[in-house]
């Protein structure tokens, strides 16, 4: 059997079981709580093929699209200036330090205050939380970059620019998609968290609702929707990865997608290099810290 076939086989056979398992259970508890799974089924097709697709999931999309395009486009820029420059990230530390560590969710009544309860409002809480895993790897792969390909740049007076999308970029890219991948589950938990405050549309409003409503069946219909909305976009994005990092991958021998880890166990990217060894196409034993 094709060995893509068999994976795909494997990664469908534990849905199924658990949603086998689940039929079998509901349909005998006959709990108000755990609908049977028929039920669920119908409403859901009731709902979201495609009844409130426009209303609730389109909103959804639109708000989590812009705001991790935005958290991206943020995190790497920073990421770069920050990871370039020694003084720039000593100076810049206290900030990123203390911002990072305040939730996201605890900023939405500050986020109501300043935007209101429109679409800028939530991609603000958003940005707010899904920007720093983004911007920490930025910092962590630029400060990996081999010293020895940056000083050669240096000596045939390459450009900033071309320094920067032909060596710094390209070598921290893996650590770049590993931020970003788990931005993206950021961005969607905080869409919905944003939504249930303050809104009249969105997934995250619409399961709030229903809850409140006690139909529990269609409250369902949402979990499940933003079940599947996660591994459609987790499954896009790899696609994306392994196309974009096809010489990472080529250069390390994996055959499977990328893991989606982000950064080794040891300390923040402000702090000193760690031992272990980053994720670029070359390494060198003197440590520039990414300064061009």
């Amino acid at each position: 059997m094709n060995r893509r076939v068999l994976g795909f086989l494997l990664e469908l056979a534990l849905p199924v079981a658990v949603l086998v398992g689940y039929g079998v259970w509901a349909s005998r508890a006959q709990s108000f709580y755990f609908p049977p799974l028929d039920e669920i089924g119908r409403y859901f097709g009731e709902l979201w093929l495609f009844d409130r697709v426009g209303s609730d999931l389109v909103p959804s999309l639109t708000r989590m699209s812009a705001g991790y395009l935005a958290s991206v486009l943020v995190g790497v820029s920073v990421g770069l200036l920050l990871g370039m420059s020694r003084v720039l990230r000593t100076a810049a530390e206290p900030v990123v330090e203390f911002l990072r560590a305040l939730p996201a969710p605890a900023l939405i009544p500050f986020s109501l205050l300043l935007f209101g309860s429109g679409d800028s409002s939530k991609i603000f809480v958003i940005v707010l939380g899904a920007v720093w895993p983004i911007l920490l790897n930025t910092i962590d792969g630029v400060r990996g970059v081999d010293s020895q390909q940056l000083d050669m740049a240096r000596a045939y007076r390459i450009p900033l620019a071309a320094r920067i999308w032909r060596i710094i970029l390209p070598a921290a890219g893996p650590r770049i998609f590993a931020g970003m991948r788990t931005s993206l589950a950021i961005a969607i938990i905080l869409m919905v968290v944003s939504e249930m405050v303050a809104s009249s549309n969105g997934l995250g409003y619409f399961v709030l609702e229903q809850q409140r409503s006690f139909a529990i069946p269609e409250m369902w219909t949402g979990i499940i929707l933003l079940g599947v909305l996660g591994y459609v976009l987790n499954w896009l994005f790899l696609r994306v990865e392994r196309r974009v990092l096809a010489w990472h991958f080529g250069l390390k021998g994996l055959a499977g997608p990328a893991t989606g880890r982000t950064r080794s166990a040891g300390r923040s990217p402000f702090g000193k290099r760690r031992a272990s060894p980053s994720p670029t196409p070359a390494h060198s034993s003197a440590s520039s810290d990414g300064e061009v």
